[in-house]
């Protein structure tokens, strides 16, 4: 016989129903507390900063030149004959004032002896003019001979002294006629072949080149600049070809030999042209280099490096740290709060790595040079170590 509950036993068992209801929802949510993961962090971005630089920066230009003689003569015949001597080695380094070629003399040592006698004839027509008008004068004025007498004496003594001074000067170009057909250098530097063989009949049109004589112990440097550069050094207040004792620099210049090793000595601007030439928008300028060695050719093409400016104290970034966008040139500066922000700035002339920044960046400030990929102005950033070459280039791509 089935049995109903009273009421106080089915309160009863209402009670344990709810007991054991909030028993199982406290432990599933003590299970679930306990459980649960939790929530993740945004990680910072992790980026590396460098401060901005002060420092003299050294502005290059790169051209190209070529190396000429500081003199270059060309030894050449004065009077017509047979070449008779040479008294050189060609190739070889000649001093000033040595003799290098004879001319045959003979036709100029008998002019050079004519004009001498002629000089003796006159010398002795003078003398007896000279006696002559002395005895008349004395007459004349005893008025034992008439004034016509003293006239023709006076007339024959100043004809005769002419005559001398004639056949002196017959004698002076006979003598310096004789003196050029020996051949002498007019400079000291390194002579070249001969250009005539010995028996030609030089002097002559198109025979009196003998030979040519260079000096090269030190060279010139012969480049062109474009119009935009010469601009540009107006504006640093640089004039080219002119020294400037204000300035603690000057500008010299480097150039590269054919091995691609540099010159060990520095040239020094001496000369630009005062006007561009229309045809190449580019104006001509001129160093000179001291070539002790010869080892530098005349003729020879070289690579120029030309120190066109030293901007002392310039604010300097490296370039990798640059975004170039259409709207110019940005970095970001990260403040103290480890925040960035984005700063534009007017950049300057670029010199290896680096970058000249004119405006817009105070020199130790911190920049941010590799990570900004990923950056928005306000975010803030985690600081990396800084990183050697090799984990560099593999961990570039995790920042």
């Amino acid at each position: 016989m089935r049995r109903f509950l009273t009421k106080k036993e089915l309160k009863v068992k209402r009670k344990q129903t709810i007991y054991a209801g909030i028993g199982v929802i406290v432990i599933i949510v003590l299970y679930l507390f306990l459980t649960r993961k939790p929530t993740p962090t945004p990680e910072l971005p992790v980026v590396c900063v460098t401060p901005a630089q002060q420092q003299d920066v050294e502005i290059y230009g790169d051209y190209v030149g070529r190396i000429s003689a500081q003199q270059f003569v060309e030894v050449r015949a004065r009077v017509e004959g047979f070449l008779e001597q040479m008294l050189f080695e060609e190739g070889t380094q000649v001093k000033r004032n040595q003799v290098l070629f004879v001319i045959d003399q003979d036709q100029y040592r008998a002019k050079v002896d004519k004009a001498r006698a002629q000089l003796k004839k006159d010398e002795a027509s003078a003398r007896k003019a000279e006696r002559d008008l002395a005895r008349i004068r004395p007459l004349y004025e005893q008025n034992a001979a008439s004034r016509l007498d003293l006239d023709n004496a006076e007339a024959a003594y100043e004809t005769a002294i002419a005559s001398v001074g004639m056949s002196q000067a017959d004698l002076d170009q006979a003598e310096q006629e004789l003196g050029y057909t020996v051949v002498r250098s007019p400079i000291s530097g390194q002579i070249s072949e001969r250009y005539v063989d010995l028996g030609t009949l030089v002097g002559t049109s198109g025979k009196s080149l003998l030979a040519t004589i260079v000096k090269s112990d030190t060279v010139q440097v012969d480049f062109s600049m474009t119009a935009l550069d010469y601009l540009k050094s107006k504006e640093r207040n640089v004039t080219l070809g002119q020294k400037d004792s204000t300035r603690s620099w000057q500008p010299t210049v480097t150039i590269t030999l054919p091995d691609n090793s540099v010159y060990p000595y520095k040239g020094l601007v001496d000369f630009a042209s005062p006007q561009v030439d229309p045809k190449t928008g580019t104006f001509s300028v001129r160093a000179e280099m001291s070539n002790p060695d010869h080892v530098l050719l005349p003729g020879q093409f070289t690579k120029v490096r030309l120190l066109l400016d030293v901007r002392e104290h310039a604010t300097v970034v490296p370039q990798k740290a640059l975004i170039i966008e259409k709207g110019g040139a940005h970095i970001f500066v990260m403040r103290k709060d480890s925040t960035v922000e984005r700063r534009f700035i007017e950049l300057g002339p670029e010199f290896g790595n680096d970058v000249v920044v004119e405006r817009g960046l105070i020199p130790g400030e911190l920049i941010v040079s590799e990570g900004y990929h990923k950056l928005t102005p306000g975010a803030k950033v985690k600081v990396a170590e800084a990183l050697t070459e090799d984990e560099n280039k593999d961990g570039k791509d995790s920042l």
